[in-house]
């Protein structure tokens, strides 16, 4: 069975949760949401940053002016909820805030804001062997949008219609994902991930008003990379810097630390996962594997683990 759904502030059925055709969100994108991860840490059931994913989720219903009637607080403690009664001991989190049925119209503030949190099992996003080996890219042919059209900075649905072209284009030609430049040229990231360049030793990626999505793995990264001597520095980034690369990587709740190994079918580096890579990789699993967490990013859940037969423990 799938696990039940949090929905404006009470659990349904799966099989319940629904949305009438005319919402608004179907017709016009008018939707925000997150992506979260739960792991099965060695100290037990964690969320990862969940009240920062919980706060860019509250910040871009403030900039689409989507009135929530429920508080970080009780949101964040939603998602333990949910999980929790999930019985699921690692699994993806979406939360989501859409505008529903009403008035038909571009114009959405008579439109009721609804809220769903779900949780489901998902492994690598990238591929099982993504993590190690790396994977092939392609410069995508749609460009992330400019400033002053779209808030890049809100998780919004919208967005990702751009995402998605990328996403398929990659895949038609034989690619696992696409990097986006901006408008005028210059590195910007996946259609789902932010971007790290790698050259002599030191950490480049795109400032965040170059129209990236403020990634909170992309944060975390940092945060590490520093904790261990390396210089991160978010700058302006070339198209042609991806090429002469020692390593390039990408981060992401979905797609984690996966190094990148081609680009428009240049070798990057070894043309596998690289050492820097591998430093940081390691790190990030440290603390979501093992649940090593000096930076206080885990949030612990009480599902208990399963036993010899694979039922829960509570369920005797």
């Amino acid at each position: 069975m799938e696990p039940d759904i949090w929905y404006n502030g009470e659990f349904i059925d799966h099989e319940d949760a629904q949305v009438h055709v005319l919402s608004h969100v179907i017709h016009y994108g008018s939707s925000v949401f997150e992506g979260i991860r739960c792991y099965d840490t060695e100290q037990g059931s964690a969320v990862f940053r969940l009240e920062e994913h919980m706060e860019r989720l509250v910040d871009s219903a403030k900039v689409h002016r989507m009135d929530l009637p429920h508080t970080l607080d009780e949101l964040t403690g939603a998602v333990v909820d949910t999980i929790e009664r999930s019985g699921l001991r690692e699994c993806y989190i979406r939360p989501v805030v859409l505008r529903g049925e009403g008035p038909m119209g571009v114009n959405p503030l008579d439109n009721p804001v609804e809220t769903f949190i779900a949780v489901w099992e998902w492994g690598q996003y990238l591929g099982e062997e993504a993590l190690e080996k790396g994977v092939d890219v392609e410069v995508a042919s749609w460009n992330r949008m400019a400033p002053n059209t779209h808030p890049a900075m809100a998780k919004a649905a919208g967005n990702y219609l751009n995402a998605s072209l990328v996403k398929m284009d990659a895949a038609k030609n034989g690619k696992m994902e696409g990097i986006m430049l901006t408008t005028d040229g210059y590195v910007a990231e996946g259609s789902g991930e932010n971007l790290f360049v790698v050259k002599n030793g030191t950490l480049y990626t795109a400032p965040v008003g170059l129209s990236i999505l403020p990634g909170i793995t992309r944060n975390s990264i940092i945060t590490l990379a520093e904790d261990r001597g390396y210089t991160v520095e978010e700058k302006r980034i070339p198209r042609e810097a991806l090429l002469t690369a020692d390593e390039l990587f990408f981060t992401g709740t979905a797609a984690e630390v996966t190094p990148i190994r081609s680009v428009d079918d240049y070798t990057i580096g070894p043309g596998s996962c690289g050492p820097i890579t591998k430093e940081l990789q390691d790190a990030f699993f440290e603390v979501v594997q093992e649940g090593k967490d000096p930076h206080d990013w885990l949030t612990f859940v009480d599902v208990p683990a399963a036993d010899a037969s694979g039922a829960s423990k509570l369920e005797g």
